[in-house]
């Protein structure tokens, strides 16, 4: 078993390497064959490490060797196999495995080709370093390396023009991918507070150390390190205000958004939770918190997706949304519901991503659903799966959303917070709704896309072929739920819910699938006819607000961004008047005294006596004036 671990964690990191060799090379196939190869290896070892671990219920711990030892401080490079981590290695090998198969498509007319595949999979090391660690510090090092990963892919096209919000609000990739870097950073801060608080009361960053020494801490210790590690998890998975970098994250390559926004990078804040319950269970107000900002988020981000014209903003805005979700279920304490979603979420939302992309390739890279209209004429297989994962987002039975969305929307009713549910299963049916209007704006009613001379067409056979495990997933992961229950509940707390809520389940889950039917009525009656725009409505202030994303982006632009500006532009030149004038003057003083010195080299041992004398008469006059103040 140890072996496979370190297949499931190191294929990943060779095909990084291999890929690099090749780099600054022309286009070469066989890279992104072999690397997407070594993925599926490594997927491979993962799903067995998976089937070992539940019907052994074993975990499996291995060290590598110890890699910090200073006083009382001993962390080693050590990795954890349990319920939770597999599941998460599972999902993450299996996601990108597809993404590297269908980047060979996708990326297959860029000339950077090859560093593309070197990127990738570096960012899936990253990742599987993060959930495999255990501990605090090794996961923080995987942590920090999909941030890094995460640049480099988003501005993976940095040669575009890069221009500000104002001058274009879509942005340039180079302005996006330091936005991501930058808010992320701001957010581990907090983290590394977190670690140093955990740290300084309990001597340790192991986790089972740490778990095991929680009830020995106070109150205020627990809150504080909670609050601190939760403000590292809202950086990574993008909950408000740190929010904007999600949906700006688009200007990188399609199959970058399938992999960051599905199961890898904005996950890893939810991952973050459930991997540290025995801290947020114990601190219910933190906890409480982390549910109704989940449940805000979830209706903020659906609000902003329900008029939006971009495709795959349209996409981002939904992930955004259901992390929400997530963090409303392991804020309640359903972890184990909280990690059901996140694993199901990942399977319908790459699928979407990946389709937004075949869509993109097809059009041009047109991004605009208002200038699309009739694809399924032409992409009937980008169709069918954008509409398979569209029902799973939807929550319609028996999809895969269904059984994990509306299990968190259960769990928010059975512990009292009437108005969590209620928002929560008013954002049900807006997701529904703004899901259909991408899909009936895309690729039903009139052929729009005519008008400016695009000629759409299908994605190659592989490339879809290589979509459909992820489609067949989108279908059937739902039904795995009660298996997945058992499974994880060996670890994470199990969730019960009440007599009550038991016997309220049917119309509660009714409830739910009347606004998610409603959603989708609305949006056929509206779009699948073809695009009728209401003037009046775009005009309206709600519809601008929300087209403006509340205007926080313009806020942020307006009260952060250019006053930091400014204050640079302000140091800089103090910095050049006061600090580099001063250094600079010592420097021309000591040059021109050296100059001036100079001359006394003449090569005459007259000069030379001449200067020895006066020198021995400054010494002796010091000498005498030393005497006389001593």
């Amino acid at each position: 078993m140890e072996t496979l671990v370190y297949i499931a964690l190191f294929a990943p990191f060779v095909s990084s390497l291999f890929s690099a060799l090749f780099a600054m090379s022309p286009k070469q196939l066989f890279v992104g064959l072999v690397a997407s190869t070594l993925l599926f290896i490594s997927f491979i070892a993962s799903a067995t490490l998976a089937y070992h671990v539940y019907h052994t219920g074993e975990t499996i711990h291995v060290t590598m060797m110890d890699w910090i030892s200073a006083g009382d401080l001993h962390i080693p490079f050590g990795f954890v196999v349990d319920q939770v981590s597999v599941t998460m290695m599972t999902v993450v090998t299996l996601v990108s495995t597809v993404v590297h198969v269908y980047s060979i498509g996708y990326m297959d007319h860029d000339k950077s080709f090859n560093r593309f595949f070197s990127y990738l999979s570096a960012f899936v090391f990253s990742m599987m370093i993060l959930v495999m660690s255990d501990n605090f510090a090794g996961l923080f090092i995987g942590w920090e390396g999909v941030g890094v990963c995460s640049w480099l892919l988003i501005g993976f096209w940095y040669h575009k023009a890069d221009v500000t919000r104002e001058e274009n609000p879509s942005i340039s990739p180079s302005w996006a991918a330091n936005e991501a870097f930058i808010m992320n950073r701001i957010a581990d801060l907090g983290m590394l507070i977190g670690l140093f608080i955990l740290y300084w009361n309990v001597g340790s960053l192991q986790y089972d150390v740490v778990f095991s020494a929680l009830p020995e801490l106070s109150g205020t210790v627990l809150n504080a390190a909670a609050v601190a590690l939760f403000i590292g998890a809202m950086g990574k998975s993008a909950q408000f205000p740190l929010h904007t970098w999600l949906t700006d994250a688009m200007e990188g390559p399609t199959p970058v958004s399938a992999l960051i926004h599905a199961a890898t990078m904005v996950t890893a804040g939810v991952f973050l939770v459930i991997r540290a319950n025995p801290l947020f269970s114990v601190t219910p107000e933190v906890s409480y918190f982390i549910a109704a900002l989940g449940t805000f988020v979830a209706f903020f981000a659906a609000s902003m997706a329900l008029v939006n014209r971009d495709l795959k903003r349209i996409i981002a805005f939904s992930t955004l949304s259901q992390l929400g979700y997530m963090f409303a279920a392991a804020g309640l304490g359903a972890y184990w519901i909280a990690l059901f979603h996140l694993a199901a979420h990942a399977f319908f939302k790459a699928l979407l991503f990946l389709g937004a992309g075949n869509v993109m390739h097809a059009m041009d890279d047109e991004l605009d659903i208002f200038k699309m209209g009739g694809l399924k004429k032409v992409m009937k297989w980008t169709y069918i799966y954008m509409g398979l994962a569209s029902l799973a987002l939807a929550g319609i039975p028996f999809f895969a959303g269904y059984f994990s969305k509306d299990a968190i929307i259960e769990s928010a009713w059975n512990e009292g917070t009437f108005i969590l549910w209620a928002i929560l299963v008013i954002t049900a049916g807006m997701t529904a709704f703004y899901s259909f209007r991408q899909v009936f704006l895309t690729f039903d009613g009139d052929e729009r896309y005519k008008k400016f001379g695009i000629h759409p067409h299908e994605m190659p056979t592989y490339v879809l072929i290589a979509m459909s495990p992820l489609a067949i997933l989108a279908v059937i992961a739902g039904f795995f739920k009660g298996i997945f229950e058992h499974f994880i509940t060996q670890l994470l707390p199990e969730y019960e819910m009440s007599e009550h809520t038991e016997h309220l389940s049917w119309i509660l889950g009714l409830i739910v699938l009347a606004f998610a039917v409603s959603g989708i009525v609305l949006a056929y009656k509206k779009y699948a006819a073809g695009l009728k725009r209401d003037e009046k409505v775009e005009n309206s202030f709600i519809y601008k607000l929300l087209a403006n994303q509340y205007y926080i982006p313009q806020l942020y632009e307006a009260f952060i961004t250019k006053p930091y500006k400014m204050l640079s532009d302000n140091m800089w030149k103090i910095d050049m008047s006061v600090v580099d004038a001063t250094v600079d003057g010592i420097a021309n003083l000591l040059y021109k005294s050296g100059d001036s010195s100079r001359k006394m080299q003449t090569g005459n041992l007259s000069n030379y006596l001449n200067w020895m004398a006066v020198g021995g008469v400054l010494l002796l006059v010091i000498a005498a004036l030393s005497a006389m103040l001593g």
